[in-house]
């Protein structure tokens, strides 16, 4: 039997693509192996948000061609968001162990091109069309992820997503809702809907949607459909982007089966740092955003993504984003120190004018809020009781995350736990983990 390997980076949309490379692959008679040294194809699904993720990528080729010394008949295929967005394939020269290269909709391909290359592996190059209605290969979980789009329309000057994905791309209402319907058979009570702006989905048959559903936005019908399948216990979904937060939307964040969590990207909190971002927001008009969905959800926890040392940001401006943190109060935020990335507007239009050390001062700054505000917002679950699910059981100790996405640990040996909700209050909150005792429901 063939053997394969999966090496991922980047988002979970990455990961979801490579269980569809994986559930590909099992349907054409490979099994995976975690010894990627020895695996008759090697997949690298890449990420080019930051230099960083494709620098890895380029280092990984010498153990790449160290492994063909012993194995040269051995695949190495490197697809995802690299060589998407590489158009001219100037980055394929630096990739000397790679023997596919392919951006990711193309997946769809691997049969024929890997019977290419070895045709003792395959014996079908029956294909489906759309790699998005390729089954995913998912490991045994109480947790799913579902892609509903990809691309993005957006063109945010420091982003490749439109390049390196294309654009936005939306699935049909009816694949999304039966193969959420598959998860939940197979014992999954928690999905996370992935897409680039995924509250700006718009589906291809709104005939699917119930005549009962109360929603005219596409997005907010689907979550309401998503509520009223059996067996779902939690609903997530991410990253959503401000423009698309529609009334309806807001309102669907009440739903009874959304996790009391939204990630809401802002970027910075400068108007004129935002215009040049493209953002096509202000920082009033994401403060009503903000203000609208803790009038629907209160007590729900928030979460954004944040840039630090944009080209031109100034002092000043950097203040701005330190201030608007505070305002809104958010729980996490995952920041990045400004990467420039060939192709995008930002490359052409302005100057990596803020050094290395400035970023990550301001960067530092940043966390240093951003922990702060989370310890004191932890702080306030303390003698009160969270719904976890428990994801897992070692060492003495279960943890898992609270409904509002924290994560949450307690001392047990029961590894049944694993992928139940329990109820748990909380002894001791820290930065990141709150610590607690399992209790009756």
């Amino acid at each position: 039997m063939p053997t394969f390997s999966i090496t991922t980076y980047g988002c979970q949309m990455n990961k979801n693509d490579s269980e569809r490379m994986a559930g590909l692959l099992s349907s054409l008679g490979f099994s995976e192996t975690p010894d990627e040294s020895v695996a008759d194809l090697i997949i690298v699904n890449t990420c080019s948000v930051r230099q960083s993720a494709e620098d890895r990528v380029y280092g990984s080729q010498e153990k790449y061609l160290e492994y063909k010394k012993t194995k040269p008949d051995m695949i190495v295929a490197v697809t995802g968001c690299m060589p998407g967005r590489d158009k001219a394939r100037a980055f394929r020269q630096r990739l000397p162990g790679t023997d596919l290269y392919f951006p990711t909709p193309e997946m769809v391909h691997l049969p024929r091109w890997i019977a290419e290359l070895r045709p003792e592996l395959v014996n079908s190059d029956s294909l489906e069309a759309d790699y998005l209605k390729i089954h995913p290969m998912r490991a045994p979980s109480a947790q799913a992820f579902l892609t509903i789009q990809t691309g993005c329309n957006k063109f945010c000057t420091y982003c490749v997503v439109p390049y390196a994905r294309g654009l936005e791309r939306n699935r049909p209402a009816a694949d999304i809702l039966r193969e959420a319907r598959e998860l939940i058979a197979h014992g999954v009570i928690e999905i996370t809907l992935l897409g680039q702006t995924v509250n700006s989905y718009r589906a291809t048959d709104p005939e699917t949607f119930s005549k009962d559903n109360p929603y005219k936005d596409h997005y907010a019908a689907l979550l309401w459909e998503m509520n009223q399948l059996p067996g779902l216990e939690r609903l997530h979904w991410t990253a959503a982007h401000p423009l698309s937060m529609s009334d309806e939307v807001i309102h669907a964040l009440a739903l009874p089966k959304q996790v009391n969590y939204l990630h809401l990207p802002v970027q910075s909190g400068n108007n004129e740092v935002l215009r040049r971002m493209n953002r096509k927001y202000t920082r009033e008009q994401f403060m009503e955003v903000i203000k609208k969905v803790k009038a629907s959800r209160p007590g729900i926890a928030l979460g954004s993504d944040i840039i630090v040392g944009f080209p031109g940001e100034t002092r000043e401006q950097f203040n701005d984003t330190l201030s608007l943190y505070e305002e809104v109060g958010f729980d996490i935020s995952y920041n990045a120190q400004y990467s420039p990335r060939s192709g995008t507007l930002g490359v052409k239009l302005y100057q990596d004018d803020i050094s290395k050390d400035e970023k990550r001062d301001r960067w530092d700054e940043l966390q240093s809020l951003m922990e702060k505000l989370s310890l004191e917002k932890n702080q306030n679950f303390v003698g009160k009781k969270v719904s976890v699910l428990v994801d897992k059981c070692d060492n003495g100790y279960a943890s898992g995350q609270s409904h509002e996405m924290k994560l949450t640990r307690f001392k047990c040996d029961d590894a049944s736990l694993v992928g139940n909700i329990v109820p748990v209050e909380v002894k001791e909150a820290k930065s990141w983990v709150l610590e607690g005792e399992r209790v009756a429901s």
